[in-house]
């Protein structure tokens, strides 16, 4: 496991812990069917909260991108997490920067628009 957060960050290190799931997903080295580290494996090696790894595998789930079951850990459930985890990704670096720019959800929203109408 090569994920990595940056506590300097203005992102929350909870949507750094999903991040590098989406990229593991992006990239091919989590499949459909593939558990997840355990929660408390992972707030150990990133030296983060057990609940900011909970909360990041919660956004998961709500995702729908991995199963979380007690007893049973994390699972990949996404039928495409490799499409799915980089078209969220790219989402994700696409708001950022959106709000590093003040551009407003309404406008974001016209300019993807557009493109889809190219």
């Amino acid at each position: 496991m090569l994920w990595q957060v940056d506590p300097t960050s203005s992102t929350p290190l909870h949507a750094q812990v999903a991040a590098c799931v989406r990229r593991e997903m992006a990239s091919g080295r989590l499949a459909r069917g593939d558990r997840l580290p355990s929660a408390k494996e992972v707030a150990g090696v990133l030296d983060v909260n057990l609940h900011t790894v909970l909360r990041a595998y919660q956004a998961l789930r709500d995702e729908g991108l991995i199963d979380l079951r007690r007893g049973r850990g994390a699972i990949v459930t996404a039928t495409d997490p490799a499409g799915d985890a980089r078209l969220r990704s790219l989402v994700a670096e696409l708001v950022a920067e959106a709000r590093l720019t003040g551009t407003t959800p309404t406008d974001l929203t016209r300019l993807i628009e557009s493109e889809f109408q190219r």
